[in-house]
C-alpha cells in the first residue's frame, strides 16, 4: 500500500499550490497597472484582474475638432494596459506552472 501514501502526498502538494495560486490570483487583482499613449497624455490604469480602474487625459490633449485622436489615445493607452496586465499575470502564475505539464492551465 506504499502508493497510497504517495498519493496523499501528491494531493497535499497540490492542495499547497492550489492555495499559493489563489492567493497569487488575489494579489493580481490588487495590482495597478499604468499603461500610457501619446506620450503620457493618456494613462489607464487597470487591475491585475484586467477592470479598469482610472482615465487620466492630459487637458492639452483635447480638441473638440479632433475626437478621434483622443479616442484611437484612450484605445492605445488601455491595450497597453491589459498587455501589461497579461505579462504580469503571465510571470505571477508562470511560477506554478514551470516544470509541470499541465494542459489547459493558461
Amino acid at each position: 500500500m506504499r502508493g497510497m501514501g504517495n498519493m496523499q502526498n501528491m494531493m497535499k502538494q497540490m492542495q499547497k499550490m492550489q492555495k499559493k495560486m489563489a492567493e497569487a490570483q488575489e494579489e493580481l487583482g490588487e495590482k495597478k497597472i499604468e499603461g500610457t499613449a501619446g506620450g503620457g497624455m493618456v494613462t489607464v490604469a487597470v487591475s491585475g484582474h484586467k477592470e479598469v480602474l482610472e482615465v487620466k487625459i492630459k487637458p492639452e490633449v483635447v480638441d473638440p475638432d479632433d475626437i478621434e485622436m483622443l479616442e484611437d489615445l484612450v484605445l492605445a493607452a488601455t491595450n497597453d494596459a491589459l498587455k501589461r496586465a497579461d505579462d504580469l499575470t503571465a510571470q505571477t502564475m508562470g511560477q506554478f506552472t514551470k516544470g509541470m505539464n499541465l494542459p489547459g492551465m493558461f
